[in-house]
């Protein structure tokens, strides 16, 4: 898919809220993109935009996994930029995420764990400038998508 831009913490809000009704149990969004890039900020307005209400949502960075009970299903989000290895995720409780959405920040440190169907959405970023950019890896993903 193109990238869309997002030049203010609004424009972040705004992709995520946009996203928040075509999600379901079972997902899984791979949050890439370096330090600083907006990967935590996405995912606070996405687990608000899903629990219905201004939620706080901690970093997970040195819990590696937070929980939240959504009204439709659970949002699993986790930070794995300090997993030493793929296999410490079994540890997480990463079993039960499929009853929900799973939300993952540095999934490149998840190997093989790393689902095959899911929504990768980038986000680069130089100086101020930030762009974000939708890989629908697997058909019901592009099928979803196309309405977006």
């Amino acid at each position: 898919m193109g990238s869309r831009p997002l030049p203010d913490l609004a424009a972040t809000e705004a992709l995520a809220q946009q996203l928040a009704p075509l999600l379901k149990a079972g997902d899984v969004i791979a949050l890439h993109g370096g330090l600083g890039a907006g990967k935590t900020t996405f995912a606070r307005a996405l687990i608000s935009a899903l629990m219905g209400e201004a939620t706080e949502v901690p970093s997970p960075t040195y819990t590696l996994v937070q929980t939240y009970e959504g009204p439709d299903y659970p949002i699993f989000h986790f930070d794995l930029y300090r997993l030493e290895a793929p296999d410490e995720i079994e540890e997480l409780g990463w079993d039960e995420t499929q009853a929900g959405l799973t939300l993952i920040e540095w999934p490149d440190h998840a190997g093989d764990y790393l689902p095959k169907w899911r929504l990768d959405l980038f986000i680069d970023h130089a100086g101020e400038t930030r762009t974000a950019r939708l890989e629908p890896c697997g058909e019901d993903w592009q099928t979803r998508l196309h309405e977006f």
